[in-house]
């Protein structure tokens, strides 16, 4: 495709980012180097690779191109039907049975005696069905009537600077006025429900919000590491707290686990030194489609449904899905990746340490776990965050920024937008060192603009 002439996507792609689009094409990928070419301008036309510091969004945990993925999705589309979750399916049931079944990876944190699962197209239609079964946990599903006791739980604990996706539904557990204004909300209606939201991190405000209100907490809904509001990792017992305060109230946990799967050094991010974390609910997805498909998986325990055919989904776990999800995880597990990814994921908090040090005009600090990191930059890079990602991606680095967590309560700082760097899970040393020294050249590249 020539470069010199408009890509027809720009012509007809509704423009999600509210800005000028970034004047670049990918014309196809290898592992994790993309391949760029310049668009627009003087050097329209200039081809040059990238490297991929973002994973596809966080979702190609295996980089482009894998053969274990493209073989398992030859041989499932040749083979394995499309069948919905209304008829079994030999390709779901291994997968599952490897997950959940005696001996399976998940088996110790969501025995299948105590958890079931379901699937979805995207992380957000995850958390809406999360949401779902949190809220039709308070009344007889056939009746309609509140159960017993339940009548006044219609409060969810949310937090400062959360994500958990873009839908209407999600809305109200977003506390950025940003995204939710002009947009319907929960009617104030008898089943109705209130979000409240409380820094993230802070065992004190979680202490004192369940003393004043844990009588009508219906659920608390975490993110184990926040992710757009710029890596936010709490710290050690916060998790497991937190935990200990919804059950004893009576109300669900919902873990996010939609950006965390298999990037912390594990497969699931609510763990702690004890051991893995009790959850009623959690959601994985980015990773689990292994970049080849956007998918999630919910994960509930038995006694949490939905009225009939209320949660029925084109896209429940259909075998193709399985059989990728099964092929990725199996060569993860194979390969070590996640072992890996904590020795990996030290040398680039390391080299972005270095990097925050060299650059204080630019950077405020680096936080991160596993392969997930964030750079959290100062007021006067934030104000300039468009050139500084043209800068990056033209010095051959290709990273995202999230929002940052910004004005938070109780006296705790301002966190401005933060660039992530999450690499795939199939990256070498010398990637991550290249990948950083590509990040320190772009940061120099911003400093001359402004010179």
């Amino acid at each position: 495709m020539s470069a010199t002439r408009t890509w027809f996507e720009r012509d007809v792609q509704i423009d999600h980012y509210g800005g000028d689009p970034l004047p670049f094409g990918c014309t196809g990928a290898n592992g994790i180097v993309q391949h760029f070419v310049e668009l627009t301008g003087s050097r329209a036309g200039r081809s040059f690779d990238v490297l991929d510091a973002s994973g596809g969004y966080g979702s190609a945990c295996l980089g482009a191109g894998s053969a274990v993925i493209a073989e398992a999705l030859a041989a499932s589309v040749r083979e394995a039907g499309y069948v919905t979750d209304e008829i079994a399916s030999s390709e779901r049931s291994l997968l599952l049975e490897r997950l959940f079944g005696a001996g399976g990876l998940f088996a110790d944190r969501f025995p299948a005696t105590d958890y079931r699962v379901s699937g979805r197209n995207s992380g957000s239609e995850g958390m809406e069905l999360a949401l779902r079964l949190v809220l039709e946990s308070r009344f007889d599903q056939r009746r309609l009537r509140a159960v017993p006791g339940a009548e006044e739980r219609d409060l969810v604990l949310g937090f400062e600077g959360a994500w958990h996706g873009w839908s209407g539904g999600l809305l109200p557990l977003l506390n950025r006025r940003h995204y939710r204004v002009g947009l319907p909300g929960v009617a104030p209606e008898r089943f109705g429900f209130g979000t409240d939201h409380i820094p993230f991190g802070d065992a004190g405000a979680a202490r004192e919000w369940f003393a004043a209100h844990g009588h009508r907490a219906l659920a608390v809904v975490v993110e184990p590491v926040q992710g757009d509001a710029g890596i936010l990792v709490p710290e050690q017992g916060y998790l497991r707290e937190l935990a200990a305060l919804a059950e004893r109230s009576g109300a669900l946990l919902v873990a996010d686990e939609v950006l965390t799967f298999a990037k912390t050094g594990r497969f699931f991010a609510m763990t702690d030194d004890e051991g893995p974390i009790p959850t009623d609910i959690t959601v994985i997805g980015k990773s689990l489609g292994m970049g080849a498909l956007s998918t999630s998986m919910v994960i509930a325990r038995r006694r949490l449904g939905v009225r009939p055919t209320g949660a029925v989904s084109t896209s429940d776990l259909r075998p193709l899905t399985c059989a990728v999800i099964r092929a990725g995880i199996e060569h993860i597990v194979a390969e070590g990746l996640l072992e890996r990814s904590v020795e990996l994921g030290a040398l680039l908090g390391r080299l972005l340490r270095e990097l925050v040090a060299e650059f204080p005009d630019l950077y405020r600090e680096t936080r991160g776990v596993g392969l997930m990191h964030g750079v959290e930059l100062t007021e006067h890079a934030a104000a300039r965050l468009a050139e500084l990602r043209v800068c990056m991606i033209r010095n051959g680095v290709y990273v995202e920024f999230m929002s940052g967590a910004g004005r938070r309560s109780r006296g705790l700082r301002y966190v401005y937008p933060t660039m992530r760097v999450a690499p795939p899970l199939v990256v070498t040393g010398e990637d991550v060192e290249a990948i950083v020294a590509r990040l320190a050249a772009g940061s120099r590249a911003l400093r001359k603009l402004a010179a």
